[in-house]
């Protein structure tokens, strides 16, 4: 109990010293979005010109865009289960997607320390809206288990394919739902009402929302303008879950303006309640650009210079837009080349937050980056692993960027090497000229992976 006063202290006084007028106010409330499968090309401040994304460019302008960020998978579960527990893929305990009958994926086990439950150990109010895909129904991983408050949204993943649900969660409670209404509607709704209701305590509020992850579903009002401008695909049907997409690269464009205008909206809430310089709003995506449902992302650009896409470990599939918003705190108009992560998020919003930050973590606190102030810790690697496929493997070290692909066909699978600062695209194999750099990237690839008996890589003997 000492020690963890002692913590906790340390990071308060911390908090003083890089953000001076810190001590002297209120704990930052803090609103992290997830988009879904949005590609870092997708916003406009990182470079989309098909359609506009004006409020989260806002993010970037009126604070910290980063361009060096990269998310905790290449799909979904394993992210979310990265981002709650500040862990990269080879120790944090959901590293796939792998689903539960009738209802639900894998849940995170009880024991597992999680963003959440440590802000609120720290006094805040945690919410979360959205998908969560970490625990089937009133399992250990039920959010509400696992540190939140207050739950609205889609407990199973898979449920989560259309937008005009029948059923969805508010909080341990199965809801009945028409099936005509849009789901975002009503997670946005929760959300901002959750912030009304905490707006005299720190509050946290994590919004994984939907969007823009197939089907290519969003109201006909966000749709019918890019119908005029797409016109040439008038005649393309989109196929996912529920009833087909006409016109799918209108209807995505229209989910991303959707979207952009929600974000909107917590911004000007936020604003309303003046709470704008109490609430450090964070916005990311779980991983690369999809191609599913009839979205096309080569025509929007959606991963911009980088190849690949989700499930994929070239860039493409992982890096991801980070933008940070703190008036006052926050230098607006500021760009960081940072190698970061989504496992640094939780070590970085629990000492914003004077939060006890646990040992063993992956994650490096950011917070130096985002002040402006100290000296900011540097990651060694950035790891990740994946198991469909064919099972592949990559990390990221300075310069370089390895990849492994086809693992379960072969353990022992060439390990193909870019110079990422030269070759975004990480189109020219280096691997054969620099035959030291690869034999670090095995040790690394061996240190960063630890044994998981529901995850792990299925060799083949031939």
């Amino acid at each position: 109990m000492i020690r963890t006063l002692t913590t906790l202290l340390l990071a308060i006084v911390g908090l003083g010293f890089l953000f001076p007028d810190f001590a002297e106010a209120k704990k930052p409330n803090i609103i992290y979005i997830l988009a879904d499968d949005l590609g870092i090309g997708d916003l406009g401040c990182y470079g989309q010109e098909k359609f506009e994304t004006p409020n989260i460019d806002r993010l970037a302008t009126e604070g910290m865009k980063f361009t060096d960020h990269y998310s905790g998978s290449t799909v979904c579960a394993p992210t979310r289960s990265v981002l709650m527990t500040g862990l990269h893929t080879g120790h944090t305990p959901v590293r796939g997607n792998a689903e539960v009958k009738p209802v639900g994926q894998e849940p995170i086990p009880a024991d597992t320390v999680t963003l959440p439950e440590l802000l609120k150990e720290a006094g805040y109010a945690t919410g979360a809206f959205g998908k969560w895909g970490l625990g089937f129904p009133g399992s250990e991983g039920d959010p509400i288990k696992q540190g939140f408050d207050v739950f609205y949204g889609y407990n199973c993943q898979r449920n989560a394919h259309t937008y005009y649900p029948t059923w969805m969660y508010d909080n341990e409670k199965k809801i009945e739902l028409d099936g005509k209404t849009y789901s975002h509607d009503l997670i946005m709704d929760h959300a901002l009402q959750f912030i009304r209701d905490n707006k005299d305590k720190p509050f946290f509020c994590y919004l994984p929302i939907t969007i823009p992850h197939a089907a290519m579903h969003v109201p006909e009002e966000y749709v019918a303008p890019y119908r005029q401008k797409f016109s040439e695909f008038e005649n393309k049907i989109g196929k996912y879950a529920g009833p087909p997409v006409k016109n799918p690269i209108a209807a995505f464009a229209g989910m991303c303006t959707k979207m952009d205008e929600d974000v909107g909206r917590v911004m000007h809430l936020v604003n309303e309640l003046g709470l704008d310089d109490d609430t450090i709003i964070m916005f990311t995506s779980d991983n690369g650009a999809h191609q599913e449902g009839g979205h096309n992302p080569e025509f929007f650009n959606s991963n911009g210079p980088y190849r690949g896409h989700k499930r994929d470990l070239t860039d493409g599939g992982i890096r991801a837009p980070f933008l940070v918003r703190w008036p006052g705190h926050v230098k607006p108009g500021t760009e960081s080349n940072l190698v970061s992560a989504h496992w640094d998020v939780l070590p970085t919003l629990c000492q914003l937050a004077g939060a006890n930050v646990p040992a063993g973590l992956d994650g490096i606190s950011m917070v130096p980056t985002l002040s402006g102030e100290g000296n900011q810790p540097q990651h060694e690697y950035l790891y990740w692993e994946f198991f469909e496929r064919g099972g592949r493997r990559a990390v990221r070290m300075g310069q370089w960027k390895a990849v492994q692909n086809d693992m379960t066909a072969n353990p022992n699978a060439p390990i193909a090497l870019y110079n990422i600062e030269k070759d975004v695209e990480e189109n020219v194999d280096l691997s054969a000229q620099y035959p030291l750099v690869i034999a670090k990237v095995r040790e690394i690839f061996d240190q960063a992976h630890t044994e998981n008996d529901r995850f792990k890589f299925k060799f083949e003997r031939k």
